[in-house]
């Protein structure tokens, strides 16, 4: 089963009297959890990413090798925005947004509240067996562990040097 639910801060509304200053109205997802993709390609999105989701559909990709990244229709829409934005001012850049776009598929979890990923983009992220869910603020992203934790142990250790910046 998942590890312990991590917090997914609440949904928020699009009032801008209910929303502190700077605050957005996309969901935060927090936290890691581990599950097994079954042999149809189906995994279960941890409750706790599930919660504060006003629209249960999200979009599913792989922008950045090796994970998949999963976008509530909200923060798809920024996302997309960007991506056309991009596309305008950078009209070289044409055949990179296609590549992008033309991966993405549109998920909704099933009464089990299980996703499918499209085996061409399990096969992009070499997932099978066990998958690791992580929440990255807006976003959740799916990582087979072990491409994961190469990932972490990669990094540089420049963050040190800009964490005050960020957590005070």
């Amino acid at each position: 089963m998942g590890r312990p639910e991590a917090y997914v801060g609440p949904s928020r509304t699009t009032s801008s009297h209910s929303l502190p200053l700077g605050a957005t109205s996309v969901t935060t997802f927090l936290g890691s959890y581990e599950y097994q993709m079954d042999e149809k390609g189906r995994v279960s999105l941890p409750s706790a990413f599930r919660r504060g989701v006003e629209d249960p559909r999200f979009v599913l990709l792989q922008w950045k090798a090796p994970a998949l990244s999963l976008f509530p229709l909200a923060a798809w829409a920024q996302t997309q925005e960007r991506l056309l934005q991009f596309r305008r001012n950078q009209p070289e850049a044409w055949s990179d947004v296609l590549a992008i776009t033309a991966s993405a598929v549109e998920v909704s979890p099933d009464k089990q509240g299980r996703i499918l990923i499209p085996s061409r983009l399990a096969s992009a992220a070499a997932l099978k067996g066990t998958v690791l869910l992580v929440g990255n603020i807006d976003r959740v992203e799916i990582w087979d562990p072990a491409a994961f934790e190469g990932t972490l142990s990669g990094r540089s250790g420049d963050f040190d040097r800009f964490a005050t910046q960020i957590f005070g």
